[in-house]
Parts: structure tokens; sequence; C-alpha cells
């Protein structure tokens, strides 16, 4: 491992802050390699059922046993990943393609402009996700659509905060003040140089929201306000699998397990990403 130093000081890159990044790649590596695997092969349809086979426990055939109604556990969590991946990527989508534009602004107007803006933001955050899952089931129904949408606008105000700090930083930058003296255009300077300033930190963001994202979508599909039956989620297996806890209780472990893997991937990918793009904590960029 190469070291640089500080003020004449050796410093080691952290190893803690490596394996974080590491290991968090894995885990999300193993989420994402489920939901591919899901659209080749998955061992049985998820939907189909096996009631003679109901309650089973793991063996060659069920790795993870079946449940109530005979389907294969390891099926239907193959398939939930889909469904994780695609909750997580358009809610983090909505924040990212309104929050951050909204940070920018405010970061770059000041003024009145920033105050609309952030106060807006706050407004938002008033309304949680589960609220805003079910204002959005009272008017269009549950579904996953409707919680892509809640859990998205909920992030709104995450994404909002961190561009306008971050806007706030580059503003006072020499080179920034530069371009704005030459009377460059707004958006360009948005465009040039604080956009490729701040994406570190936008970047973070996406990991950590998209973790949060997991944990709405699975809080939200065993409140029934979620993906809606027959279509597999791992919130809606740990409904079903609470009455059958004395049964057969490996029905809430496994999709626990999944959550559990996809939540601390992202955490731990978004924990070493910050840490790298943060000059305070890298100790290779002083």
């Amino acid at each position: 491992m190469t070291t640089t130093s500080i003020a004449g000081v050796p410093v080691k890159p952290s190893r803690r802050r490596n394996t974080s990044m590491l290991v968090g790649s894995i885990l999300v590596a193993l989420v994402v390699a489920a939901a591919v695997i899901s659209f080749i092969w998955t061992p049985f349809d998820p939907y189909q059922q096996f009631l003679d086979n109901a309650h089973q426990g793991s063996s060659l055939t069920h790795p993870m046993g079946t449940d109530r109604l005979g389907r294969d556990v390891f099926s239907n969590i193959l398939y939930g990943a889909r469904i994780t991946l695609l909750v997580g990527l358009v809610a983090v989508g909505i924040a990212l393609l309104i929050g951050t534009p909204l940070g920018i602004l405010a970061g770059m107007r000041r003024g009145a402009t920033e105050e609309v803006t952030m106060r807006f933001a706050d407004i938002l955050l008033a309304f949680p996700a589960l609220l805003l899952a079910i204002m959005f089931a009272a008017v269009y129904g549950p579904g996953t659509g409707s919680a892509m949408v809640a859990i998205g606008i909920a992030s709104i105000p995450g994404f909002a905060r961190v561009a306008r700090s971050g806007t706030l930083q580059v503003m006072s930058t020499e080179y920034v003040l530069a371009a704005r003296a030459s009377s460059q255009p707004g958006i360009r300077v948005a465009i040039r140089h604080v956009l490729p300033n701040i994406a570190g930190m936008v970047v973070v963001q996406c990991s950590v929201t998209f973790a949060l994202a997991v944990l709405a979508e699975a809080a939200l599909s065993f409140l029934g306000l979620g993906t809606q039956p027959p279509t597999a989620s791992w919130g809606r297996m740990l409904q079903e699998s609470q009455q059958y806890l004395w049964i057969n209780p490996m029905l809430a472990v496994w999709p626990g397990i999944a959550i559990a893997i996809a939540v601390m991937g992202f955490n731990m990918l978004g924990d070493g990403l910050r840490d790298r793009f943060d000059p305070k904590l890298n100790g290779e960029r002083s």
C-alpha cells in the first residue's frame, strides 16, 4: 500500500475505508446478481403453487424451503431483488433529478430564491414516505408505482440540502469567482464548475438514499401499500410469514436477511464513497 505525507509525516490510506467500500460493493453486487439471474433463471416459477408441498424445510430441491402455498422461497427471493432495485433506482432517480437542481439553484442564486427553495424542501420533510404512500394509495391505489413515487418525493430534501451545501463551497472558490466576473451564464457555471465538483457528494447521497428506499419499500409492502400480490416482494414475504412464525420461522428469516444485505451493502458503499470523496477524511488528497 502506497503512502503519502502531510507536513512531512507519512500517512497510510485508511484500511477501514477501503474495507467498507469493498464489503459494500460485494453485498450490492450480490443483490444485483440476484436480480439479473432472476431474468434468466429461477428454480421454479415464483407464481406457481404446490399446495401439497407447503411449509417444506430446506432441501436440495428447495434450498430455502417453501411457503404456505408451496411456492419456492429461493425463487421469490431472486425475483424480489428485481422489485428492490427497481424501486431504489426510480426513487433515487426522482430525488436526484429534482433535488439536485433545486439545491444548485439555491446555492447559486441565494437570497429569496434560496429561501423559497429550502422552505419547499422543509415542507417535503414534513411528509415522510409512509404518509405520502398512503395519500397516493388513496388516490391511485396501492402498488409499486405509488411506492416508488412516494419514496422519491420524500427523498428530494436530502439531495437538495447536499447539493446546496456543496454549491456554496464551490461558489466561494477563485475559479468560479473568475468565471462569474467574466459574465459567464449561470447555467454554464453550474454545468461546467458546480456539478462536477459536487458529483462525489451526490453519488454518496444516492447510495445512502438507495438503502433508505429499500427499507421504505419493504415497510410499505409489509403494510400492504407497496408491491401487491402475486408479485414477489421481500417486504410482503415478511408480512405473509408473520402468522407462521411458530410453524416455519425461516419464512421470515430469508427475506429479512435479503433486506439486511441490501441495506448494509448500500450503506457501507456510501460510507466508503463518502470517505473517498471527502478530502478531510482522505489523506491521499492532502
